[in-house]
């Protein structure tokens, strides 16, 4: 790319940008332009003495001493060393290019705090050298992908569950709200399940052998032995299978969670690691509930009081507090994303308490039917935009960069 134009005429035509929606669980990177992320990795990093592990193998492989943390926090970043190595790590060993040759967009909560958004392109112009740089609201790339430039965007994803009205393209950051009440939420109400149930928890990486066993036998695996692994570590292998559980067996009750109609359900058999297998009936509705209803579900250690809101509380809230002439329009448009709301039986239960929440009001929701759109709508949508030929006068260059700063993102990324 010797012959690269000049920034200042990037389009979507000469090179394809680059795009990165960092999330709390995975952080998803490819070419605009294109209909999925081709890299997704985790955005967590591993730690032992001063050695730093990224990426899937890195991370999965048991060290002695390692510890298993992450750069974001409530859904922004808060280490940028170890983000920016994890970038690196997808764009250079995944994607097999340079940062410096794509004009590159980036995504961002909605409620990120100005110091982070200059950081961001603090870090996309200093440390990973672009040509030309955007900072995309996450929730209006959402929207994007469902072709909509008016929607309230409903985005449950691992670590926090977000509400963002757009109107016309633009975020109504007084109407936008999010909670921690989430996929990892949910995640610790399963571990507390198993451990009612005497489950022990055996990750993956430890079973050498097992043999098959009838339902609700003790296991018969033959385990490795580790020394020096940290609890974070072992932490981590566990949230493992706790997902596996969520995505493959857990399910929402249509209603207010309820033993007996639970119960008439037909339960599912789920199979731990080491073999061990168990048929779950209404506890695989018992676990989810708490999404909705955080407050009657409490656990020690965890975060929530009385007045803590489930997602349709949390819906509830960001609709009143919209102008009353915009509200009709958002209900009417609501998308639902995030990978917590693949859970069978979730869009349904939301549309049923929203309509009760909001009588006479038409309630439609967009939840697309496609898990990768579901997941990576965010990415999806930077994607789009990004590769619009009228995106070219959007981007910032280096020269306004170098011109203004940081600050240049607060003027031009609205």
């Amino acid at each position: 790319m010797a012959n690269a134009p000049a920034p200042a005429v990037y389009g979507g035509d000469e090179i394809s940008a680059l795009v990165i929606d960092p999330g709390s669980s995975w952080t998803r990177v490819g070419f605009a332009g294109e209909d999925t992320p081709k890299v997704v990795v985790p955005t967590f990093y591993g730690k032992a003495d001063d050695n730093i592990y990224v990426g899937d193998n890195d991370l999965h492989s048991p060290r002695p001493g390692m510890e298993i943390l992450s750069p974001m926090s409530d859904g922004c970043i808060n280490d940028w060393e170890m983000t920016v190595k994890i970038w690196d790590y997808a764009l250079s060993r995944r994607l097999y290019t340079e940062a410096k040759e794509h004009p590159l967009l980036i995504t961002e909560p909605a409620w990120n705090p100005p110091k982070d958004r200059e950081k961001t392109t603090e870090v996309a112009f200093e440390e990973l050298g672009v040509p030309a740089f955007y900072l995309a609201k996450e929730a209006v790339c959402s929207a994007f992908a469902c072709g909509k430039p008016t929607a309230l965007v409903v985005d449950v994803g691992s670590a926090v569950a977000s509400v963002t009205p757009i109107i016309d393209g633009l975020v109504l950051k007084k109407a936008t709200f999010h909670s921690d009440f989430a996929g990892d939420f949910i995640n610790s109400h399963i571990a507390a399940l198993f451990k009612s149930k005497n489950i022990t928890l055996t990750p993956h990486f430890m079973i050498a052998r097992k043999i098959p066993v009838e339902i609700g036998q003790p296991p018969q695996a033959t385990l490795k032995s580790f020394a020096g692994l940290t609890e974070s570590f072992l932490e981590f292998q566990r949230g493992r299978i706790l997902n596996e559980f969520k995505e493959s067996t857990s399910g929402v009750l249509e209603q207010s969670y309820n033993e007996v109609i639970a119960n008439i359900r037909p339960a599912r058999p789920f199979e731990f690691p080491d073999g061990y297998n168990l048929n779950f009936g209404a506890d695989r509705y018992a676990t989810t509930e708490p999404l909705f209803q955080p407050q009657a579900y409490p656990l020690p250690d965890s975060n929530v009081d009385s007045s803590s809101q489930g997602i349709t509380e949390l819906i509830t809230t960001s609709v009143n507090a919209c102008d009353v002439d915009a509200r009709a329009n958002l209900v009417n448009n609501i998308v639902l994303i995030g990978g917590t709301s693949l859970l069978q039986g979730f869009t349904e239960r939301t549309n049923i308490e929203l309509n009760q929440a909001f009588p006479g009001m038409k309630i439609r929701i967009q939840a697309p039917g496609n898990s990768s759109e579901r997941k990576y709508a965010g990415w999806i949508g930077g994607s789009i935009l990004a590769s619009l030929g009228t995106f070219h006068q959007m981007w910032i260059g280096k020269k306004e960069y170098d011109e203004i700063g940081p600050a240049v993102v607060e003027k031009r990324c609205k």
